[in-house]
């Protein structure tokens, strides 16, 4: 195998803080174009992106992957853009999420290009702006690959999916998100004549609480139940004695395979006209539900882990969004990557053996999918 260190610790001396490259992908096109990729640089908005490829043909299989990384904190015990490695575990923001798993497979490619040309196609997308708002990045690319006729047939997406040791979890789908807006109009007026007001606090406060007690279902077979969190009410009114002329709540939903996007969004709107006749509702659905068979790509990803560490991974569709969300509307597509037990935070690090054992398990799935 081709040691993915040295990438790894080139990509975490990037201080690529969402939505700045600082060379991230300026070191990533380099390695790959020096393999043979073909490499696209790609901005839309603000955003870097990356595709290379290598192939033709089909199979397509393309790994998903971010430089971007989160602000780092402070009270590192190694500079969180040092890529120092002590007591053989590497430390860095951007360890675990993402640019180990990006060293590893791209090491795992160099390993199994060395022993000839694949049969299809192999690809990396790869995003700067995953940590952020996610508009210009993946599923910008994605269009731009659909206008050419290029999108992928296999997608791996390398995200840190383990909790507590590499084998443990491989994602095969995950729940869809929606942020949401409620803004109830009253008439503002003095607390002390309430009589000449109309409170919207107290219509917001009952629409609050209906919102958080309602159960919108009770799981499916490979999604738990979906689940609504109130995430601010404000008024914006700094007075004691006053009435204000309106109140807002903030939630997010986290719902599964039982809804849509769309359905959720009727639904708000029933409830907030049961508790008030002036209101205004502002949504957005982040992604929806997506799933894919186990039976599938998926399992080729799990032979593999289970060829290489003697553990069978769980297919899992917990945690929140990830980039796997656009590659799903084209590909299949499975999530496998490190432990993220330390992603996002300070000393955010990886072993080495993990690293290195993640590139012998991503070599395996390319020579499976492109053998």
């Amino acid at each position: 195998m081709i040691d993915p260190l040295p990438l790894a610790q080139a990509l975490l001396r990037c201080p690529s803080v969402t939505p700045d490259d600082a060379g991230a992908q300026d070191i990533l096109a380099a390695r790959l174009d020096a393999l043979g990729f073909t490499v696209h640089r790609l901005r839309f908005g603000a955003t870097d992106n990356l595709f290379a490829a290598i192939g033709a043909g089909r199979p397509h299989f393309c790994f998903g992957g971010h430089t971007d990384v989160v602000p780092p904190g402070a009270a590192w015990r190694h500079p969180p853009f040092g890529g120092a490695v002590a007591d053989d575990v590497l430390y860095g923001r951007g360890a675990c999420d993402m640019k180990g798993a990006i060293a590893a497979f791209v090491a795992a490619a160099e390993t199994v290009l060395a022993g000839g040309p694949v049969r299809g196609r192999l690809s990396l997308v790869i995003t700067g702006d995953e940590e952020g708002p996610g508009t210009d990045g993946t599923v910008k690319v994605l269009e731009w690959l659909a206008a050419r006729g290029e999108l992928p047939d296999f997608c791996l997406v390398g995200e840190p999916t383990n909790p507590a040791a590499l084998g443990d979890v491989i994602k095969i789908g995950r729940r869809g998100s929606l942020n949401a807006t409620i803004t109830i109009h009253g008439i503002q007026g003095h607390a002390a004549y309430p009589h000449l007001a109309d409170n919207p606090v107290h219509r917001l406060a009952a629409l609050a609480q209906a919102l958080a007690s309602a159960r919108l279902d009770e799981g499916s077979a490979w999604f738990q139940p979906s689940s609504l969190q109130i995430t601010s009410i404000d008024t914006g009114n700094p007075a004691f004695n006053v009435i204000p002329a309106s109140a807002a709540v903030r939630l997010n939903i986290r719902f599964n395979d039982h809804h849509s996007g769309d359905g959720l969004i009727a639904w708000l709107r029933d409830q907030a006209g049961r508790h008030a006749e002036r209101f205004e509702l502002e949504a957005a659905v982040g992604g929806e539900p997506f799933l894919t068979a186990a039976e599938g790509f998926p399992a080729l990803v799990a032979d593999a882990v289970a060829a290489v560490t003697g553990r069978r991974p769980a297919m899992d569709t917990g945690g929140g969004t990830s980039d796997a969300r656009f590659f799903a509307r084209h590909c299949a597509v499975a999530e496998f990557g490190l432990v993220g037990a330390t992603m996002h935070k300070v000393d955010e690090a990886v072993p080495l053996a993990d690293l290195r054992t993640l590139a012998a398990i991503y070599a395996r799935v390319i020579a499976r999918v492109l053998a």
